[in-house]
């Protein structure tokens, strides 16, 4: 008898939900805001990284006679105020916008994970003094820091990257300090501390493990925001400077022509809203596929 009221025993949902759960690869595929935001972020970095051999012609090669010249068959984004092809531009200016963007998110996943990580381990006095370090930064004007830093030091792709990297990192450390926060409790940091692991093993080998969905999903998120920020910078002309293209500098170009020659502005622009809304889906659905309370079950 009592093996028989064993063998009815209700398994509980969450464990039959758990068992059901399909494993990451799978969840990736089935996501179709992955897998749509996938495709373009791919099909970008892979016309950037090919831009020598995908773009028609030079980026920066000028035909004055050819300027303002629409769409047609030779040029099929057309010409801008200096006769140079806005196709070409406009892939090359991938390559640029991409790289910024990229390794801005890389310096900020970096620079936030550790101070985030650091101040949700140690607590007390530390975590304080860190946290107001981090208070401290967000009051900062960023805009009137990029004037005072271009002025002196002159803009340049390095510049732009490393300001725009360090200027995103408190909100990094921020979710980062949650997360480790909400960590720190569970049984396996615990087990941890009492076989005497050093605080620098526990924060690399249990915690960061831990912390690699939340750092991608947010890192993914902030690639599109670190590429509209090196847009609008250019815009204003504190981006890389010319001639390299990037879509927020030909952007600008087109401003002032905008009425007789609406492409120089418009394909550039179109360019630079793909592949932001591309990021933000990527990030979105990935925030699904590790959230087992999100995620759909096959």
């Amino acid at each position: 008898m009592a093996e028989v009221a064993r063998r009815r025993v209700a398994i509980p949902a969450p464990a039959r939900a758990a068992s059901r759960r399909p494993p990451l690869w799978r969840r990736l595929l089935l996501n179709q805001r992955v897998m749509a935001g996938s495709v373009v972020l791919v099909a970008t970095l892979a016309i950037a990284v090919l831009a020598e051999k995908l773009a028609p012609y030079d980026p920066n090669g000028q035909v004055l006679l050819d300027r303002l010249n629409g769409p047609s068959g030779a040029h099929l984004f057309g010409t801008d105020g200096l006769g140079r092809d806005v196709l070409s531009r406009a892939i090359w200016g991938a390559r640029v916008s991409l790289g910024v963007g990229f390794a801005s998110v890389a310096i900020t996943t970096v620079v936030g994970t550790t101070i985030g990580m650091v101040a949700g381990y140690s607590g007390r006095w530390v975590d304080n003094v860190l946290m107001r370090f981090v208070d401290v930064f967000i009051s900062i004007p960023v805009f009137m820091l990029l004037l005072t830093v271009v002025a002196i030091y002159g803009s340049s792709a390095l510049l732009l990257i490393a300001f725009i990297g360090i200027s995103a990192f408190p909100g990094a450390a921020r979710i980062v300090r949650a997360e480790v926060l909400s960590l720190m409790p569970r049984d396996f940091v615990i087990a941890a501390r009492v076989i005497g692991a050093t605080a620098p093993r526990i924060m690399w080998v249990h915690l960061v493990p831990n912390l690699i969905p939340i750092i991608l999903v947010s890192g993914t998120l902030r690639v599109g925001a670190a590429i509209l920020t090196e847009a609008g910078l250019s815009y204003f002309g504190l981006g890389v400077p010319p001639p390299s293209p990037t879509w927020g500098g030909m952007v600008a170009d087109g401003r002032t022509v905008l009425d007789v020659a609406w492409w120089v502005t418009t394909f550039p622009g179109l360019a630079l809203l793909l592949v932001v809304v591309a990021t933000n889906l990527v990030g979105d659905g990935l925030r699904d596929v590790f959230d087992p309370r999100r995620s759909q079950l096959a």
